[in-house]
């Protein structure tokens, strides 16, 4: 999460984005999780560790839209803590689950998709997604059947 200054608004002196993921584990980490790895002026980032990424079957089709999409992302959702500081809560690769999240009023950060994460994804979808061909329904004919008025 990075902390930087805004300027020429006068209800916020600065916002939070996420700016990325990392993947693997990330040694020690402070405070429940997080620790300053930079800080140059007014601009702070913060890392928070301790998350886990699971596919789900009942996902792939998710997944695969995700794969195929222009900028595959990775959702970051962040909640408030007393200070008012958002905080990540959970991270999901899962557009529609990303998207009940929104939908709930949380925030959820896009970040684009590392390698790593990609590779994983892909090979899931590849392993299990079987695309379900789309049929179109007949129409019926509600005259014919004596039941219209």
């Amino acid at each position: 999460m990075q902390q930087t200054p805004v300027t020429g608004n006068p209800w916020i002196d600065h916002k939070w984005e996420a700016v990325g993921v990392m993947v693997g584990q990330q040694g020690d980490s402070h405070e429940g999780g997080a620790r300053v790895i930079h800080s140059t002026g007014q601009t702070r980032q913060v890392l928070y560790g301790g998350f886990e990424v699971r596919l789900h079957m009942d996902e792939c089709e998710s997944y695969y839209h995700n794969l195929v999409s222009p900028r595959p992302r990775c959702y970051v959702v962040v909640r408030a803590d007393d200070d008012g500081v958002p905080v990540p809560s959970m991270v999901s690769i899962s557009f529609d689950q990303a998207n009940a999240f929104l939908e709930a009023d949380e925030d959820v950060f896009p970040v684009d998709l590392t390698p790593e994460l990609y590779r994983w994804m892909e090979l899931f979808v590849l392993d299990n997604y079987i695309p379900v061909k789309r049929v179109k329904r007949k129409r019926e004919n509600w005259k014919g059947k004596g039941g219209g008025m």
